[in-house]
């Protein structure tokens, strides 16, 4: 029995009986000979019908045929003449001559055309049907592309010597600036996981552990309210190094943004190397914003401008007169304001070793090198006003663990939906993830959010407030 073989190798099966299967992308009828473009992940290869050629319940089955049905083919491959060869297409020097056909399933008319660009299409209608909008063109190079820039990351950091390590994702809550989403206990009654805005806490204990050096494609979570273009879960490029400073974090995120997009985008032009430096206190000056779009020809869409920003302020005013943190509470103040820190004085005048790194505008990374010592972290704490038993009960497990030789150490996390929406070209995030949610958190394919039986909220000890 002949295998399958992808529509890509027939330019290298020329004169072999090949077996061939896929989606049909489109079909022209031009006498009594029928054309179809077959589909699969390799690419579009034309299929050549000629009923003399097929048997009787082929014959049958190709007056069936419509767009997206799915198929097998076989067939011999042949090459074809000079003037039918299509120089766009990898397959476009040969075609496959059918003498059997099979239809493996049918096809109801969808909702919209599939090979064309969906994006003038209703995002509603997309969303409901995304499994048939991943079959267009873009989309699924969209999605590939993701892939590739997410192998080249693990791969750079692999070759540096980082270990991939997975995190919990049932965790419990931290102070990192949004809302987090509530698991109920079952087994525990009134007590609640939360699904991590971030692996932060894992990931510096993990350097206490003497790992030195962790990444993940980290899955992260917010419970916000609309935003935009925002997503209640999102990707991250998640890494951590220990015996570090500023400026070797840096360096190395620096080193593998670059090495990424001149693998996978030549076509991509990097405004300037190494990206520039620009104070925090500067960019808001200049710019009035910490995200300056720094690009000389805001026209040009392959050019890439990035940019670090720095030295941020470490605590904000809150309206109760209060403070609070601007990033995140486990930075590390510059070595020049640690006694500052340490003694609570001049609070809105302390900087964090907290960077960002900033592409055409838009924040696509962030880090800091982190509060190693007890003392340091819990005055972060105090600072922000959290009472020693509160202080205690919330963060206790991180104050233990530096007591016992937790190294220096620092990281940073790349927003993965972000670099790769903007390296594709796309306006938002929801174009390059398989299955996002709306701007108000809805799936529309699956129906998520959705209620549950009155026997799972009593199971996990939940009663639903309808007033």
């Amino acid at each position: 029995m002949t295998k399958r073989i992808l529509n890509r190798k027939t330019t290298e099966a020329v004169g072999e009986q090949v077996n061939v299967m896929g989606w049909v992308h489109a079909r022209r009828n031009m006498g009594k000979v029928v054309f179809f473009d077959l589909r699969d992940r390799s690419g579009l290869l034309q299929i050549v019908c000629v009923p003399s050629e097929l048997d009787e319940e082929s014959k049958n089955s190709l007056d069936k045929i419509r767009p997206e049905y799915v198929i097998k083919i076989s067939g011999t491959v042949q090459n074809r003449a000079e003037k039918q060869i299509n120089s766009d297409l990898e397959t476009g020097a040969v075609e496959v001559l059918a003498k059997r056909i099979e239809i493996l399933n049918e096809c109801k008319t969808p909702p919209f055309e599939i090979d064309k660009d969906t994006s003038a299409v209703n995002e509603e209608l997309r969303l409901k049907y995304r499994y048939l909008d991943l079959r267009s063109a873009r989309m699924n190079q969209n999605i590939r592309s993701r892939h590739s820039i997410t192998q080249s990351f693990r791969e750079f950091l692999i070759g540096e010597d980082f270990v991939e390590i997975e995190t919990p994702v049932l965790a419990k809550g931290t102070p990192e600036g949004a809302r987090e989403y509530l698991v109920p206990s079952r087994l525990h009654q009134g007590k609640f996981y939360v699904l991590p805005q971030s692996p932060q806490q894992f990931k510096q204990l993990l350097m206490v552990s003497g790992m030195e050096r962790y990444f993940q494609v980290a899955k992260c979570f917010r419970d916000e309210d609309q935003r935009g273009d925002r997503q209640p879960e999102f990707t991250q490029v998640d890494l951590e190094m220990s015996f570090v400073e500023r400026e070797d974090v840096m360096d190395l995120v620096e080193r593998s943004i670059v090495n990424t997009i001149q693998k996978l985008y030549p076509n991509k032009k990097i405004q300037q190397l190494p990206f520039p430096r620009i104070d925090y206190k500067d960019a808001m000056e200049k710019y009035d914003t910490d995200r300056p779009d720094i690009r000389e020809d805001k026209n040009d869409p392959n050019l890439l401008a990035f940019c670090w920003v720095v030295n941020f302020p470490f605590f904000e005013k809150i309206e109760d007169g209060g403070w609070t943190f601007t990033h995140n509470p486990f930075s590390r103040a510059v070595p020049e304001h640690r006694e500052w820190l340490l003694n609570k004085k001049n609070i809105g005048e302390i900087l964090t070793t907290q960077y960002d790194v900033v592409l055409n505008g838009f924040e696509i990374g962030g880090g800091s090198i982190r509060n190693h010592e007890a003392e340091a972290l819990r005055c972060v704490f105090e600072v922000m006003g959290i009472g020693a038993e509160e202080i205690s009960a919330k963060f206790g497990h991180m104050l233990e663990a530096f007591e016992f030789g937790a190294p220096p150490h620092g990281g940073l996390a790349i927003g993965l939906d972000r670099l790769v929406a903007i390296l594709q070209s796309e306006p938002n995030i929801r174009e390059i993830i398989a299955f996002p949610k709306t701007g108000d958190a809805r799936d529309p394919m699956m129906g998520a959010p959705d209620v549950v039986s009155q026997q799972a909220l009593k199971d996990a000890h939940i009663s639903i407030d309808t007033e």
